[in-house]
């Protein structure tokens, strides 16, 4: 009878230590125009394209240096938003299946996404490193940085899905509507 006193009173003390440690929250605060990030776990994967990438598989060497094998479902075209070539940098969303298979939900191929964009009214570059070089003197409120989080798009604090990503296309949505922008060569 004694021991499981103890054992309840270990457990209680063990129950009581871990949900005091320091949790980071996903919380998305969304305003007219943008969002708002505050501490954000993200999701995404980000590795290097492998050579043993195929039409069904994906080949991801991971920042944490490890090589996945994640099917892709080739019933939906749109998880792969700007090809699988070898060498290419991935931003990778994935789940387990059941099988303990690893299945992409969405692959972005950020090389591709790298490069000058433009529209009616937005002229700008994504480079290297999350930084937007704005080629409109005029913009009042210009894009100065990027990142993928989460398969999302965020250009400064405005989110977006990447509905398309062509060699000389790009098509965002977000809840204002549907932004083309087209390759500047």
């Amino acid at each position: 009878m004694k021991k499981l006193v103890y054992i309840a009173i270990a457990l209680v003390i063990m129950f009581a230590a871990n949900s005091c440690k320091e949790k980071k929250e996903t919380s998305i605060i969304s305003t007219n125009d943008s969002v708002e990030v505050e501490e954000m776990n993200d999701s995404t994967i980000y590795g290097v394209c492998g050579e043993g990438t195929s039409m069904h598989s994906l080949e991801l060497c991971s920042d944490e240096g490890d090589t996945l094998s994640v099917f892709i479902d080739d019933a939906d075209p749109s998880i792969v938003q700007g090809g699988l070539m070898a060498g290419d940098r991935i931003a990778l969303l994935a789940y387990k299946a059941q099988d303990g298979e690893m299945v992409a939900r969405k692959i972005i191929n950020l090389t591709s996404l790298l490069g000058k964009w433009i529209s009616l009214d937005k002229n700008f570059d994504l480079l290297e490193g999350g930084v937007v070089k704005n080629n409109v003197k005029a913009e009042t409120n210009p894009w100065t940085s990027w990142k993928i989080l989460n398969g999302k798009l965020l250009l400064n604090k405005d989110t977006f899905d990447i509905d398309n990503l062509g060699p000389d296309s790009l098509l965002l949505e977000n809840h204002q509507g549907i932004f083309v922008f087209k390759r500047q060569e």
